[in-house]
């Protein structure tokens, strides 16, 4: 942002030099990055933060420097215009759409001279870096530089009926914008319209077909307020920004409009020759200032920043600032102040004009900072337990594109399904279209698949520990937080010393990985069922229970995302709802020693409808409770020859052990015969030769 110090001299009795002031506006949080000389003036490079669009103006810098000079700002006495009535006023303004323009006024000028602007005002839009055009742009342009209101000039004859319309565009409407372009608009963008077709983008750009010209003899003056997130969203559609949308973005100052329209009008008058006839003001939404509260604001200070500032020189930095007391503890933001909100935002003003050179250093208070949470020491345990298998740790955004909303399912207890409102919205989203703040881990788990794959590194483990977020439905309103594990596999077998992979990985290693970590986690009855979603593949996807608890999903990543991401390799995902999981009770950890007594093995193979799974066959064995049999587990799964096409042969091994006396063939044998005729029975299935 450049500022002229001369103009600065304008609104403000200053007897700072340009690098004093530099210095001054630098140290309450307005980083001056250079100062370089335009003639006889100088101009002040300022770095200014998005949250502070008062700034971006003459007046909202001289206000800051008169809070530290303790000079008063010199402001142009607003003229007593009488708004034409609102009976009348339709017949000239007209806003169909109040929730996207809060307020519109427009004034008429009537036998204007249009033509180049005085030298001054050319040196002074030069020096911040505008470029002249005439007398009637330059007064707009001037106007917003000078009090931060951006407005615009409309040829009043070139208007159909001489009259505004403030509307949403109509599906496919086009218009010329001022740079020459032709601009296709849809039904989420406001225009400035006259009564049959727009004649301008709503606070980003006018139309060339209504511009001003050297013909030009009476003119319109709009001065607006719009919807912020709206221009944003129009701005970033159309690829175009400007001045006036870069501060309808962040915020310009809703009581400011007709200070402005005052000013620019009365510069027209003398640099134009003009007469001033009709002005109206709309103002169908009308501001409310933010309330903040504050019991004691100087023991705030003291809390937050651990500097004695006492309470009269707070009230007194507050109220330069205008924020006002209201009485009661409570303080009442500016119009042009869209940032305080909350105590420690009247404690950061404060602090800025009280130095922050002046913060003392001290300790703060603990008030539990420091601790571990109750979870933090299995989470390590469960990174730890991943990265000694093999797993990278993988950090994505928070946010998503919206565009994965129907693609993922998510896990257990992420979304009230009793809610209508699921997903939250960011409405200034750092990242373009990434307006979602997640409400699964797996897309930027992909993205971190993807970028590895792009780059010839084709054998992954990866996983990620971190929070999802979905609409809240308590009292505070705040959105609720989740703690999830999500794992990714692709590729194949890595082992130690070893440039090729021993075999591909599959779905079991993906289920072998959750089953260790939450068996690290203290959870041995982890159990897995066939199941459906919609973003795993049918038939090799299954859900995750702890007990009869459901807690996640895992299987490989079907056909249609794997080919959006391009992937030409399967791709294996796995996600825990770990809020779920902290909250199971835990088998306590009971050690016994090893059998001094060797155990028997047998496997043996089942043909068996594709419908039936292990985890039946497995429910088979251990529902019969024969003591001898110390454990069921999974050999190979077989399918082709010697097989219908409707089944498969799985192979399981049971374990006969005794805890007291070595088992002889003959007994174990009996026992496993009695097993496997039961399984048999209960299942309708046969043992394959």
């Amino acid at each position: 942002m450049n500022i002229s110090y001369d103009w600065l001299k304008d609104l403000i009795e200053l007897d700072l030099t340009a690098e004093q002031a530099a210095a001054e506006l630098t140290r309450v949080g307005l980083a001056v990055e250079g100062i370089h000389p335009h003639g006889d003036d100088l101009v002040l490079d300022i770095d200014l933060t998005s949250n502070r669009p008062d700034c971006l103006s003459h007046i909202g810098v001289a206000r800051e420097l008169g809070v530290s000079t303790g000079k008063p700002l010199k402001l142009s006495d607003s003229s007593q215009d009488i708004p034409v009535p609102a009976v009348l006023a339709e017949s000239l303004v007209k806003i169909e759409d109040p929730d996207l323009c809060n307020r519109f006024t427009a004034r008429i000028i009537r036998n204007v001279k249009v033509g180049p602007s005085p030298q001054w005002l050319v040196d002074r839009l030069e020096a911040i870096g505008e470029r002249p055009i005439n007398n009637i742009a330059d007064i707009t342009n001037y106007v917003m530089h000078e009090l931060g209101q951006p407005m615009h000039a409309f040829d009043l004859d070139k208007l159909a009926e001489n009259r505004i319309v403030v509307r949403r565009a109509g599906t496919g409407e086009t218009i010329t914008t001022l740079d020459e372009a032709d601009r296709t608009l849809d039904t989420r963008m406001l225009c400035i319209c006259d009564a049959e077709k727009p004649a301008a983008i709503g606070g980003i750009m006018g139309g060339l077909a209504s511009s001003i010209t050297e013909s030009t003899v009476n003119v319109i003056l709009e001065v607006a307020y719009f919807n912020r997130a709206n221009i944003r969203s129009t701005s970033r559609r159309l690829n175009l920004a400007t001045e006036a949308s870069y501060r309808f973005e962040r915020g310009v100052d809703i009581n400011n409009l007709i200070r402005a329209s005052n000013r620019a009008a009365q510069l027209i008058v003398d640099l134009a020759g003009g007469e001033l006839t009709e002005f109206v003001d709309v103002f169908p939404t009308q501001w409310t200032a933010n309330e903040v509260i504050s019991t004691d604001i100087s023991a705030a200070t003291a809390r937050l920043t651990g500097m004695n500032v006492a309470k009269d020189d707070c009230d007194r930095i507050l109220a330069a600032l205008g924020i006002e007391e209201k009485g009661d503890s409570t303080y009442s933001s500016p119009s042009w102040r869209h940032d305080i909100a909350i105590e420690e935002d009247l404690v950061e003003e404060v602090a800025r004009h009280a130095g922050y050179e002046n913060i003392a250093d001290e300790l703060p208070p603990t008030y539990g900072a420091g601790e571990y949470q109750p979870t933090e020491h299995r989470e390590r345990v469960l990174r730890q337990t991943l990265v000694n298998i093999g797993f990278d740790e993988a950090i994505s955004y928070s946010f998503i594109d919206a565009g994965h909303d129907e693609v993922f399912d998510l896990a257990p207890g992420i979304i009230d399904t009793a809610s209508d409102a699921r997903f939250v919205t960011l409405q200034d989203s750092v990242i373009e279209g990434a307006v979602r703040m997640r409400p699964t881990i797996l897309p930027g788990l992909l993205d971190a698949v993807r970028v590895n794959l792009n780059h010839q590194r084709r054998d992954l483990k990866l996983f990620e520990l971190g929070k999802v977020f979905a609409s809240g439905n308590g009292e505070d309103g705040l959105p609720a937080e989740h703690e999830i594990l999500a794992i990714a596999l692709t590729g194949g077998e890595i082992l130690q010393d070893r440039a090729m992979a021993s075999r591909p990985l599959d779905l079991y290693d993906t289920t072998g990985a959750i089953q260790a970590a939450l068996e690290a986690l203290g959870h041995s009855d982890v159990r897995f069922a066939e199941a459906e979603s919609r973003h795993l593949r049918s038939g090799q996807a299954a859900s995750i229970s702890i007990g009869e608890k459901v807690v996640g999903s895992v299987g490989r990543l079907n056909d249609e995302i794997s080919a959006a991401y391009k992937f030409k390799q399967p791709v294996y995902l796995g996600e825990v709802n770990l809020d779920l999981v902290l909250a199971q009770p835990t088998i306590t950890a009971v050690y016994r020693p090893l059998s001094r007594f060797p155990g028997i093995s047998r496997d043996v193979s089942f043909a068996v409808p594709r419908s039936i799974t292990f985890a039946e066959i497995r429910s088979a064995v251990t529902e019969q409770r024969v003591e001898l049999c110390r454990g069921v587990d999974f050999v190979d799964v077989y399918e082709g020859k010697g097989l219908a096409d409707t089944e498969r042969s799985i192979t399981i091994r049971l374990q006969y052990r005794s805890p007291e006396r070595t088992l002889i063939e003959d007994e174990v044998e009996a026992l496993h015969q009695q097993i496997v005729t039961t399984v048999e029975q209960n299942l309708s299935i046969k043992q394959r030769a």
